[in-house]
């Protein structure tokens, strides 16, 4: 009866993540952020400020804090005011 053995690949339903299903071949993208206290800078990735920005109504900006320097108020840097 010599049927020839076909190998059937699984249906797990993955087929949809592709090549990189964790996304870590991604480029992650980081925003600079400016400190309205100690005007120093810092990068922050973009995913994290698109967490903090779930809630905010039209209009407010993304605020953190400056962990690294200060512990004052950080803002996007392209709206931070000049430091003079």
């Amino acid at each position: 009866m010599g049927y020839p053995f076909e190998e059937k690949k699984p249906d797990d339903g993955m087929e949809w993540l592709g090549d990189d299903p964790l996304g870590l071949e991604e480029k992650e993208v980081l925003l600079l952020f400016q400190c309205l206290d100690c005007k120093k800078t810092d990068d922050v990735p973009e995913f994290i400020v698109g967490e903090f920005s779930v809630d905010l109504k039209e209009g407010e900006e993304v605020e953190l804090h400056c962990p690294p320097h200060c512990n004052g108020t950080m803002i996007e840097a392209r709206n931070a005011p000049p430091s003079y």
